[in-house]
């Protein structure tokens, strides 16, 4: 099993910016990758950005455009969302997830084995 804990969501203002961290526990080492889905209300859950867990280049959905960097720490067992510039529409609740698999698509939800409870990000205008 693997457990994943989403923090560092808050309440900024648009321009700002947020780091989320997702600390990721038990069997660790079976990981393939991980990455982040955002989801607004009345809206279905959305790809943001993924990272393998061991090598290759970070995917990133459209709409980051620059403002946000997906990162890893391999030896803390940590996962990061670097986010800049952030607007109104990136209101969301954010959710860490991991696969097991790297022959599926990173941007589909249906593809991640483990998702954490998630975590709040709110933009006001």
């Amino acid at each position: 099993q693997v457990q994943l804990v989403e923090s560092g969501g808050g309440l900024v203002q648009t321009g700002g910016s947020l780091r989320l961290s997702c600390a990721a526990s038990g069997r660790v080492f079976s990981m393939y990758a991980m990455g982040w889905f955002r989801q607004a209300p009345g809206k279905e859950r959305e790809f943001v950005a993924a990272i393998a867990w061991t090598a290759g280049t970070p995917n990133y959905a459209d709409f980051v455009k620059g403002r946000f960097t997906i990162s890893r720490d391999n030896a803390k067992n940590t996962l990061y969302l670097q986010m800049y510039s952030l607007k109104p529409e990136d209101t969301a609740v954010y959710y860490c997830a991991a696969r097991l698999t790297g022959y599926v698509s990173p941007y589909s939800s249906s593809s991640y084995d483990y998702w954490g409870q998630g975590t709040q990000v709110t933009v006001s205008s």
